[in-house]
């Protein structure tokens, strides 16, 4: 069943909308009308640039292209114009579909379509649920959001994107670690992320199968986002870890009440685990392994950083996990298909397995994140990873986050040095000596728990710490 007539048939039984800061648009009113009136027919069997701004009318767009046309492909706002033509070409796109604030699309895309948010008559440009079969297996192509050069290409179908939703009744069924959260009859679902990356898209999907979905918007800041996120009623949210404390700092959690609170996307650190627990007593707080390559891993909801080794070798619903390598390796039914393009790389290993290079270490019966391959500081030839000393960084009470980066020398080659935003802000910094005593503490912290290599031989106080549209911390070359 099309993505459209499965949300219109689950819309008849118990309601749900589409909501932004502007507009609501009840999802049971898809089946009289369409936002691109009767010419949607034209987008048949196509490959399509999907390059709308708005992410109202993209998520209308999208579940009305789903089983019309041949691969769609989503396009973040931030996609820089340079790298359009290689999108097009390694989409073999046909089609472009855009809204009134989108770029230009490049020459020779063939169609070229222009919607709004405005659900129209449909005429003969939809049949009606259940007239025909769906004609396409539509391909959903994801960009990576790769730091630097051209972005990979990343193709999944409906099947592989909603995997996790027919597990069980709860919002991931694997593993189910921890306690599941408190089920409302109608779930309002929102997110952090933009719906056109992985993370986004799943929460996109989950709040039109079960529920009501809030999108964010770029026009507001975190406190506008999580008041609007309140006054709606919102139930389920995500983001990642970084987003989380961005919203932790400005004291807006202090007037939201969620029942299922989500991380993924970065390593999940006790201290942050921690501090949603305090700020969110009634939700369960659940960090996720999810990637736009591998899909939705599995998901942990018993308060603790790192995931149960009992986990690997298991093949619970199809996932099965591999930690052989020193990597977390996934074979699941949740994988992408294919990267796209004439040059594009293998996205599985000769054993059938994705492996994102994101290191493991075994401690106390419990695997955790140290950081990924390609991110190591090399100090005199010893191996530092950012996030294994921003996770102890992070664990003191008056830090919320931290980066942990590279800084030359003349001997070992490079020292580890780190920028600290504290919870409180500048206050800390006001008082009689405190920036003093916790820089201490936090060097005692290191000291106690890391080799002497990993232990910062700076601690810089700032501000706060940039971020990515896609919600991480930027960080630097090693």
């Amino acid at each position: 069943m099309a993505l459209r007539d499965a949300v219109i048939e689950a819309a008849a039984a118990r309601g749900g909308a589409l909501i932004d800061p502007a507009r609501t648009i009840p999802l049971a009113s898809l089946a009289q009308g369409s936002c691109f009136g009767g010419s949607l027919e034209a987008l048949r069997g196509r490959s399509v640039i999907v390059a709308i701004r708005d992410q109202l009318t993209a998520a209308v767009a999208l579940l009305e292209l789903d089983g019309i046309a041949r691969r769609m492909v989503l396009c973040t706002p931030d996609l820089s114009p340079e790298h359009l033509p290689h999108v097009v070409r390694s989409a073999q796109a046909d089609a472009w579909l855009g809204d009134a604030s989108s770029s230009e699309p490049p020459a020779g895309v063939g169609l070229e379509f222009a919607v709004a948010a405005e659900l129209k008559p449909a005429g003969g440009g939809w049949p009606s649920p259940g007239d025909a079969p769906r004609a396409w297996d539509t391909e959903w192509v994801l960009l990576t959001s790769g730091t630097t050069g051209a972005p990979k290409l990343v193709a999944h179908t409906l099947a592989s994107l909603s995997n996790v939703l027919g597990r069980s009744a709860q919002p991931e069924g694997r593993p189910r670690v921890g306690q599941a959260p408190e089920q409302p009859a109608t779930p309002v679902w929102s997110t952090f992320y933009d719906i056109r990356r992985y993370g986004g898209l799943q929460i996109y999907l989950r709040g039109l199968y079960a529920g009501s979905l809030l999108l964010s918007s770029k026009e507001e800041d975190t406190t506008q986002f999580l008041a609007r996120a309140a006054t709606a009623g919102v139930t389920h949210i995500s983001g990642t870890p970084s987003h989380w404390r961005k919203a932790l700092m400005s004291g807006a959690t202090a007037g939201f009440s969620p029942t299922y609170v989500r991380l993924s996307g970065e390593i999940a650190d006790q201290g942050i685990l921690d501090a949603l627990r305090t700020a969110f007593p009634r939700a369960v707080v659940a960090h996720a392994f999810a990637s736009t390559e591998a899909g939705v891993g599995f998901e942990v909801r018993d308060g603790r950083a790192g995931f149960p080794a009992s986990l690997v070798g298991t093949s619970e619903h199809g996932v099965e996990l591999d930690v052989s390598r020193g990597t977390l390796r996934i074979k699941s039914p949740g994988n992408a298909a294919a990267y796209l393009g004439a040059a594009a790389p293998s996205l599985r290993d000769a054993d059938g397995f994705v492996d994102l290079g994101d290191r493991i270490e075994l401690r106390d019966g419990r695997y955790h994140f140290v950081g990924r391959r390609g991110g190591i500081i090399n100090v005199g030839g010893l191996k530092v990873h950012p996030e294994e000393v921003e996770a102890v960084i992070n664990s003191h009470p008056r830090v919320r986050m931290s980066l942990v980066r590279a800084r030359r020398n003349p001997i070992t080659g490079a020292v580890v040095t780190a920028d600290v935003v504290l919870a409180d802000g500048a206050t800390a910094a006001t008082e009689n000596g405190a920036d003093e005593r916790i820089r201490l503490e936090i060097l005692e912290a290191c000291r106690t728990t890391l080799p002497a290599h990993k232990v910062p031989a700076l601690i810089r106080f700032v501000p706060s710490l940039e971020m990515s549209a896609s919600g991480k911390l930027v960080r630097p070359s090693a």
